[in-house]
């Protein structure tokens, strides 16, 4: 018999088994810790979180290449059963979607759809930013294959290129840091001063509840229902106490946290992601709002994050002013999305997409109208 020619098989698409597990695979973490440095908090822990923090019963579809799992879509529930609709689990910052291995391929998400069809009519994923390696992968094999996949636009994100501002001149400006000594000398009329941090291990009820009453006297409180504090009972508490008990992600919440003469004041929020901060949440007591704690505070945080290697911070959606004022420029757009099977679901919803269109926001909103930070 001939030998077969070596280059033969150079265009030979690699197998791919898909599987529909009950719950969350434990194979979620191996997806993740080979997933792109900025998505590896998108482990079983995260997941396991939101169940915890919002409800729903979970399965997951796991694609593996030669045995080795290239990703991991966790879905759950979404709407009435009997629709079969389905979403990602999680948390609504800094995005929802899933894990997917650097070295996957679009063949891992081509080889994922069929799967996926048997299991659901549509699935939401989202909010996410463009660019999202899974979704990137999914939308693509996605309008290949035939699926009807809508967006509805959210929001513009914000992000801070430490590396460039550095690059360009001193960073921050010396005349920022003679500001931010001037207020921080008025601000300790009121007591001692303590900056600290708080991270991995340190996660505890205690510190969770620091948080928790900072937010609990800011304006959030005081202007809003409070469902979107992120560590009060009201909000996202749960969640994010969930999330800690994973150590991998513990490591990655970060905190900063400002207590005037014993008070917890201020706090700025993150998840370190390889050398991207995502920038979470950030809250003050208004009792201190005259001297700018919370400015203070993440410029602390900031120069910190310098020495720690961070060179971009993605401040997410919200009120652009300080953000801007910072250094932060118009990022990706983060959108929600539908992918839709093939079929009658997929025509009737190319038929109705104006409908979740405008359930969004204008594509180009002008600044949302928060309070300013300061």
């Amino acid at each position: 018999m001939k030998p077969v020619p070596p280059d033969q098989f150079k265009h030979v698409a690699p197998v791919h088994a898909v599987d529909c597990l009950a719950g969350l695979s434990p194979a979620i973490d191996a997806v993740a810790e080979r997933a792109a440095p900025s998505h590896r908090f998108l482990r079983h822990g995260w997941f396991a979180a939101a169940l915890a923090a919002y409800g729903g019963t979970a399965r997951t579809l796991i694609v593996r290449r030669q045995d080795r799992p290239v990703l991991a879509l966790p879905l759950v529930g979404h709407g009435p059963a009997r629709f079969r609709l389905a979403s990602v689990p999680g948390c609504y910052w800094p995005f929802r979607s899933f894990p997917v291995g650097e070295d996957a391929g679009i063949e891992a998400a081509e080889a994922l759809l069929p799967r996926l069809a048997r299991e659901v009519v549509a699935l939401r994923l989202g909010p996410v930013h463009d660019g999202d390696p899974g979704f990137e992968l999914l939308k693509a094999a996605a309008l290949a294959n035939g699926w009807t996949v809508i967006d509805r636009f959210i929001a513009t994100s914000y992000l801070l290129d430490i590396d460039a501002a550095r690059a360009d001149s001193p960073w921050p400006r010396t005349s920022t840091l003679k500001k931010n000594r001037f207020h921080e000398k008025h601000l300790a009329g009121h007591g001692a001063l303590d900056w600290g941090f708080v991270t991995g291990a340190a996660w505890t009820d205690a510190a969770f509840a620091a948080l928790a009453e900072i937010e609990e006297q800011s304006w959030i409180a005081a202007r809003t229902d409070g469902r979107d504090a992120k560590f009060t009972p009201a909000g996202h508490g749960a969640f994010w106490r969930a999330a800690a008990q994973d150590p991998v992600i513990s490591a990655m919440m970060w905190a900063a946290l400002l207590r005037v003469d014993g008070k917890p004041s201020a706090f700025s929020f993150d998840l370190n992601a390889g050398t991207l901060k995502y920038a979470i949440a950030n809250s003050f007591d208004p009792e201190f709002a005259r001297h700018s704690p919370g400015k203070l505070l993440y410029y602390r945080n900031l120069i910190r994050a310098v020495a720690d290697g961070t060179a971009r911070v993605d401040w997410g959606a919200g009120d652009s002013g300080y953000k801007k004022v910072i250094g932060a420029a118009a990022g990706p757009a983060i959108r929600d999305w539908l992918f839709i099977r093939p079929g009658a679901s997929g025509l009737a919803a190319r038929l109705l997409r104006g409908l979740w269109r405008r359930s969004g926001n204008p594509e180009a909103p002008a600044a949302a109208a928060e309070p300013d930070a300061e």
